[in-house]
């Protein structure tokens, strides 16, 4: 009676073994395909940051021998006015980007399914902005924020208003430059919502009309919904490439005047490349990685417990 069960254990064995190497094999085969694009995010993805984060433990002038100092350097800039300034201003292009681009980016989304005559051609035309590059939509605003001669004096001295000079006070400069950032992204939100509607099945919509829901209905009730997905993705792209912001203020103002548009970026280059005071631009850096993850984590999160509980699919 004992033989039966040695030979069902025996052959138990041999199978456990059979699938521990096929899912080793497995795992191998999967690792090899893997491993180019892991060396590559590796070599200039980790290391970068690693390196950053151990650059802003010392005081480097980015040539020399480094002087380790510990937390100094971070210390320092939560006591520096003009980082402060620039977090502050960088708080703003994060709002800006989330409450002004991604809306703005959903209306002209539909807008393009409106039934107007033309509109492929208002298709192009909304994207025109994002496919400029960012030096020559810099130097475009610069001309027409001009105090003396610029398109914009010029269009509000018609309705009896003084000249303004836009780039040049600390209270309008920063409102300007976040204004020439919605007009040049938002083209971008647009695509991408775009893209996520033509993805709606068409027989939601002709239920709701069966049933007699307005467009309003429509919109809040099977568009915004389903865009939910488009809408958290585009939340944290908009974060994180507020974040990083730099070139079009870099073009714009420099982070003047008086630092009124400086911003984590600006302020980090300046630190690095002007004051060679890499140490304290890596913590700057590492301040911006960090915010970045931070606020990327927290998105996902909550897009996890709406999901978990329901509003959306």
């Amino acid at each position: 009676m004992e033989t039966p069960v040695k030979a069902d254990l025996s052959r138990g064995v041999v199978v456990s073994r059979s699938s521990s190497r096929k899912r080793l094999k497995s795992f191998f085969t999967i690792g090899l395909f893997i491993s180019p694009a892991l060396i590559v995010y590796s070599v200039y993805v980790l290391y970068p940051i690693i390196n950053t984060l151990i650059y802003s433990f010392y005081e480097w002038d980015g040539m020399g021998v480094g002087v380790f100092v510990g937390f100094e350097n971070y210390l320092n800039l939560f006591k520096d006015a003009v980082f402060l300034t620039a977090l502050k201003n960088n708080t703003w292009v994060v709002l800006t980007s989330v409450f002004a681009q991604i809306p703005l980016g959903l209306i002209m989304a539909l807008m393009l399914f409106a039934p107007i005559r033309g509109i492929k051609l208002f298709s192009s035309i909304y994207f025109f902005p994002f496919l400029m590059s960012t030096v020559a939509v810099g130097l475009l605003w610069v001309l027409m924020f001009d105090p003396i001669n610029g398109l914009i004096n010029q269009l509000i001295s018609l309705f009896g208003f003084e000249n303004v000079a836009w780039l040049s006070q600390t209270n309008t400069a920063l409102f300007a430059v976040l204004l020439v950032i919605v007009w040049q992204f938002a083209p971008f939100y647009m695509i991408l919502f775009k893209a996520a509607i033509v993805g709606i099945p068409e027989d939601l919509y002709e239920a709701a009309e069966i049933d007699g829901a307005s467009p309003l209905t429509k919109f809040f009730h099977i568009t915004l919904p389903l865009l939910m997905p488009t809408i958290v993705s585009s939340s944290i792209l908009a974060v994180v490439g507020s974040l990083k912001s730099f070139d079009i203020f870099y073009i714009m103002t420099g982070g003047g005047p008086n630092h009124g548009t400086e911003l984590l970026g600006t302020y980090m280059f300046k630190q690095a490349f002007i004051n060679f005071n890499m140490g304290y631009a890596s913590a700057i850096a590492f301040i911006m990685f960090f915010l970045s993850l931070l606020v990327t984590i927290i998105i996902q999160v909550m897009d996890y417990y709406r999901k978990k509980k329901g509003a959306y699919v």
